[in-house]
């Protein structure tokens, strides 16, 4: 019967087992383990296991491979296990341990110096040297040593013959080429030979991870390292700055490898994705387009590259002004390209993706004589035209939507027949790969089109190494001195490398200072279906290559955006002649009116009026309407450096004008106001006479307020033109144009504060200004006889300005409202000031002549004391005072006339008997008021006038 297990066993000296799933109370309590469970020798230290590493219990109750002895020896080193120029066989397989042996031998041309075998001793080391295979013939005694003596440098090499870019199918071969060709001139490396040892990365990092391990720590030492894969260079890039190596990469294009921070020691044929940028930097300067869009598949690779253009772009001055993305639909990002108006787009995804945007750019209409789009050129040349089962448009569809596209491809053969480095021509080469293939289908091997970047890389190689090695000789050093830890060497190479410039089968070679290939670039335009080459671009020399035969949709290259024509609005001409005329009538009737009042300022009339006030009203009218000319003078008529000049006249005329005209009648009212309205008890100061100055001065302060605000205004923040835009307008027609319209404007920096500072103190004046002529409406002064005609003023201006400045200010964009609304407003505030101010004075001089002369004025005020308050009031005070002195000089006489009218009253005035001591003293006896009728005339006094007195 079958055992229920195996018993444990012993583990080897200097190792243990290791027991899978059990604890350690587990291991120390358990005597048999169950069938099919294995066990694992582990060695101590730097030992390695020799025998059966795993053993497993069978059903018969024994071990596997229990005949077997599973020991832990000390390795010897494994650099006895490789010979230059020679051969090592091992009779023990594994890895050199106590006891294998090694044979070594020489190959043809070279002798052996020390012993052929060596074996390994239980202290880990081998019991003889390494021995060294000398060439046959001292490369001191002939100028050219043959191939068999010469020093083998080693290049050690991933390519990915399999994965997700098998391009290793193609640059294998090619740079094999390429080696043989180095080997065989005898102007390059004469004394050296290189050897390159690779393997089959299968362009996977992890794998990549265990090949560069093996290729750093297996001799030979490799001077070189050359990946293939953006994700493996990235890999060995990064880690070959701890051992020294320069990384020379044949097919990685990513753009961020374009980092000498990250990979100080890293070059690459292949050129970057970015290479691209430039040549669109350059078509976009040709065709003259300062405004690009960007669609772009969220990949790293296309983000890296967007990046790039956008600081190329920023440095040609031209303006990235939409950039999209998408990881699987395009849909939304090509309607917001369609939404923000884009023209010249740049697309930046993969194929299949492509077929999804440009059904989207057919459904959006984003194609045509308005639209160009630069996508990348390593497409399949028919890729519009495959059925695609994730898409819903026709071929058909496509076959319109693509038309006219551009495309940029790096050039990864010389178009130009010309020999390089290799002596070969680009067709050549071709010829000879395809040779060297075996008759593979081009299309059906992968890395064929980066063939001749792996060619060019090993040439690159060659060259460098053969500039480095007159350097190193310089210094006493040597090539085959290299070793990981030398810098010095290294450095030198990376110097080589850095200048490298030749001809190659793919174009020219010449690397940039991030170590990236800088190469020529296709320019192709899909026309009629099929792409056609328009162009070559060397971004090495900045030369673009142009044939001339793009073909446009449109008349040529579209706009980059809407053609936006400027077009500014200037004020109508026929309501600014109209106002103009308005305004020009009202200086002259203002002329008039201070002509007026300065002829007739000797007539006591026009005197009590204060005219030189009046003449400051009239004056400051006339400035207000001058105001109306450059309010309404716009860019039409001055050019654009002069319109600062029209607002300040347009700020002074206004503001001075405000000033002298409504300042001066405010004084008026507030004088008015001041000694007029007092209590009775302060009734005796309406006597005093009035001084002029005070008038004067109130208007010198308003006066000098505004030219100090506007003079601070002007200093500090002056005032300047600003345009106002407004929305695009779409003309009529199929134009590819939009009118932006423009309006100037007076403004200044802080513009608001100032109306606010302006506003609010002239606003104040103007409500004060009502408040007081309604509070003197009923007073009556001969002082300032015209007050009541100064309110009404004073009403009008208030009015129209607290409705026209929010006004303006509110239709400030509309340039004809606001001018007609600003203007009108002055105008008939004006005209309404000057009729009602001096419309009535004129009237009135003129109807009743009162201008002939002082006296005569007397007189006439005289005769119409029953017309004029403030006449009638004077002449009864006057009057009052002589009777006054008349009555107490006839109290005597009075008093004795009284009793011999006791009988009788005086005809026209019956007293009732007895009543008499009911009168006033001065008022009882009445004849002797008509006794006195001598004095009376006299002293210019009538019988009427004593009536008057009477009643």
């Amino acid at each position: 019967p079958d055992a229920v297990g195996c018993a444990i066993i012993r583990p080897p000296r200097d190792g243990g087992i290791r027991y899978r799933g059990l604890t350690q109370e587990q291991i120390r309590s358990v005597q048999i383990l169950p069938v099919d469970y294995e066990i694992e020798y582990i060695c101590r230290g730097n030992r390695v296991i020799v025998g059966p590493k795993v053993r497993k219990c069978l059903p018969n109750g024994t071990w596997t491979d229990i005949t077997l002895r599973s020991r832990c020896l000390l390795q010897c080193p494994r650099v006895w296990t490789s010979l230059e120029n020679g051969y090592v066989v091992s009779w023990t397989p594994g890895l050199p341990a106590e006891g294998t042996v090694l044979q070594y031998s020489c190959q043809v041309g070279f002798r052996m110096v020390g012993r052929n075998s060596t074996v390994c001793t239980k202290l880990g080391k081998w019991d003889s040297p390494k021995p060294v295979c000398h060439c046959k013939y001292p490369t001191s005694a002939i100028r050219h040593p043959p191939p068999l003596c010469k020093k083998k440098l080693y290049i050690g090499a991933l390519f990915p013959m399999s994965g997700g870019w098998p391009g290793g199918q193609a640059c294998l071969p090619s740079a094999q080429m390429a080696l043989e060709l180095v080997n065989k001139r005898t102007d390059i490396l004469p004394d050296y030979e290189l050897e390159m040892i690779y393997y089959d990365s299968k362009c996977d990092p992890g794998e990549a991870t265990k090949l560069l391990y093996d290729l750093l720590y297996t001799e030979p030492i490799k001077i070189v390292l050359m990946p293939g894969c953006s994700s493996v260079s990235t890999l060995v890039a990064e880690a070959a700055r701890m051992w020294n190596l320069i990384v020379l990469s044949y097919g990685s294009s990513s753009p961020a490898l374009s980092n000498r921070q990250r990979f100080p020691t890293f070059f690459r044929t292949h050129p970057s994705a970015t290479l691209h940028n430039p040549t669109r930097v350059q078509l976009f300067q040709k065709w003259k387009w300062t405004k690009i869009a960007t669609i772009q598949q969220t990949t790293e690779v296309f983000t890296s590259t967007l990046d790039d253009l956008e600081q190329r772009v920023k440095e040609a001055g031209i303006e990235i002004s939409v950039r999209q993305s998408f990881l699987t639909d395009p849909a939304v990002a090509v309607k917001n390209l369609k939404r923000q108006d884009a023209r010249i787009i740049v697309g930046l995804f993969y194929e299949t993706e492509a077929r999804k945007v440009f059904c989207e750019v057919f459904k959006e209409k984003l194609y045509g004589k308005k639209y160009v789009w630069f996508l990348i050129g390593w497409y399949a040349d028919n890729w519009f035209k495959i059925k695609d089962p994730s898409i819903d448009c026709s071929v058909e569809n496509m076959t319109e939507a693509v038309e006219g596209h551009v495309t940029t491809e790096i050039v990864m053969l010389n178009p130009e027949t010309v020999r390089g480095a290799s002596n070969l021509t680009s067709q050549e080469f071709l010829a000879q790969l395809m040779s060297r293939l075996g008759g593979k289908n081009p299309e059906e091997t992968g890395g064929f089109q980066e063939a001749p970047l792996a060619y060019d890389a090993v040439w690159a190689l060659a060259l460098a190494l053969n500039k480095t090695v007159g350097a190193l000789k310089a210094k006493g050093r040597r090539l085959e001195d290299f070793n990981y830890n030398n810098q010095d060497i290294t450095a030198e190479i990376y110097r080589a490398l850095n200048t490298s410039s030749f001809e190659g089968v793919s174009g020219h070679v010449v690397f940039d200072a991030q170590g990236s290939r800088m190469a020529w670039t296709l320019i192709e335009q899909l026309q009629g279906g099929s792409y056609k080459k328009i162009g070559y671009y060397d971004s090495t020399k900045g030369n673009l290559s142009w044939y001339g035969n793009d073909k446009w949709i449109g008349p040529g290259p579209p706009a980059d955006q809407t053609v936006v024509i400027e077009e500014f609005r200037f004020l109508s001409q026929k309501l600014f002649a109209s106002v103009s005329v308005f305004a020009g009538l009202g200086i002259l009737l203002g002329i008039v009116c201070l002509t007026f009042n300065i002829y007739n300022s000797k007539v006591r009339y026009i005197q009590n009026s204060q005219p030189y006030l009046n003449n400051m009203t009239a004056v400051g009218c006339m400035m207000a309407l001058a105001a109306v000319f450059p309010l309404g003078i716009d860019g039409l008529h001055v050019h654009k450096s002069q319109f600062p000049v029209v607002c300040q006249f347009r700020l002074w005329l206004l503001g001075l004008g405000f000033s002298l005209a409504y300042g001066s009648m405010f004084t008026k009212i507030w004088w008015v106001h001041t000694v007029f309205t007092k209590k009775d008890e302060k009734k005796e100061k309406r006597k005093q006479h009035l001084e002029p100055w005070k008038l004067y001065a109130t208007v010198g302060v308003l006066l000098a307020v505004d030219v100090l605000s506007l003079m601070i205004w002007q200093i500090v923040d002056p005032l300047h033109i600003t345009v106002e835009k407004f929305t695009k307008e779409a003309p009529k027609g199929d134009l590819d144009v939009l009118i932006q319209p423009l309006l100037e404007h007076c403004s200044s920096k802080k513009m608001n504060t100032w109306l606010g500072v302006v506003y609010g103190y002239k606003g104040l004046l103007l409500l004060l200004g009502i408040f007081l002529a309604y509070e003197t409406k009923s007073v009556s002064t001969e002082k300032i006889n015209d007050h009541r005609a100064v309110g009404m003023a004073i009403y009008n201006v208030a009015v129209l300005c607290m409705i026209t400045a929010p006004v303006t200010m509110i239709l400030s964009s509309q340039q004809d409202a606001s001018f007609a609304f600003a203007s009108l407003a002055i105008v008939f505030s004006v005209y309404i000031t000057l009729v009602v101010l001096f419309i009535p004075k004129m009237r009135r001089l003129i109807t009743r002549g009162e201008w002939q002369s002082e006296q005569q004025d007397t007189m006439k005020t005289g005769s119409s004391t029953n017309n004029n308050d403030e006449e009638k009031s004077r002449q009864l005070e006057r009057e009052n005072r002589e009777l006054q002195k008349i009555i107490q000089e006839k109290e005597v006489r009075v008093s004795e006339l009284r009793n011999q009218l006791s009988l009788l009253p005086p005809p026209g005035y019956p007293i009732p008997p007895s009543d008499n001591h009911s009168l006033p003293p001065s008022f009882s006896n009445s004849s002797s008021l008509y006794q006195a009728d001598s004095k009376i005339s006299r002293n210019h006094c009538h019988n009427s006038r004593l009536q008057l007195l009477y009643k």
